[in-house]
């Protein structure tokens, strides 16, 4: 391996270790804060980032065996990683489902949703930067693999929006079922997300 390319498979790994790190913090602050505010979307986007973690370790992994083995297919480690990230997911999708239907039927208002405007509003930028980058080593070094990592890191993208639409939306209007609806999009995502982990440890394919 030339020294250009050892240097950008550190890039990437810094890149994969940064990400769990991220979604770690931004898991603890997410559910403090929307356990504390009784705000059900920021509460499953926290949630959401913890199962990102499993998901980011099993990254991590995948580019070690690839740096010293080339774009195989996925090892046993891998695959378990996105069976449990999966089944997480799912289990995600039906706590919103069933609090969210609890919440409409009982008129629930968050508290306030400000600090889900907050988290919402640096996970944007972060989760941006992070695509920028994991996009252009993927570019760099040819790798189908680091580029679908690259793609894969839209949908957190998607969620942060998600969560700074329901927060806005509830702070400007007060309308309680705006953060219900706003944590329903987010089973929306995580269901998507949960379906494609259980596709890729099976059929070794990539985000498309």
């Amino acid at each position: 391996m030339t020294k250009n390319r050892e240097q950008l498979y550190k890039w990437a790994l810094w890149l994969a270790w940064f990400t769990v790190f991220y979604n770690m913090v931004e898991g603890i602050v997410s559910v403090y804060f929307g356990f504390a505010d009784e705000t059900l979307s920021l509460f499953g986007f926290g949630i959401d980032s913890f199962v990102e973690v499993i998901s980011g370790i099993g990254i991590w992994h995948m580019l070690i065996r690839i740096k010293l083995h080339g774009e195989e297919k996925r090892d046993q480690f891998e695959k378990t990683a996105l069976k449990i990230t999966g089944t997480s997911f799912y289990i995600l999708v039906a706590g919103l489902i069933v609090s969210a239907v609890y919440n409409t039927i009982t008129n629930h208002k968050p508290q306030t949703a400000f600090w889900g405007i907050v988290i919402s509003i640096i996970s944007i930028a972060s989760m941006g930067l992070l695509i920028y980058y994991k996009k252009k080593i993927g570019t760099a070094l040819n790798s189908e693999a680091l580029l679908a990592d690259a793609n894969c890191t839209k949908t957190c993208l998607y969620l942060s929006i998600v969560l700074l639409l329901a927060s806005v939306g509830y702070q400007i209007t007060g309308f309680g079922g705006i953060d219900s609806f706003g944590a329903l999009l987010i089973a929306y995502f995580s269901f998507r997300e949960g379906k494609e982990s259980f596709e890729k440890a099976k059929s070794d394919k990539y985000c498309s």
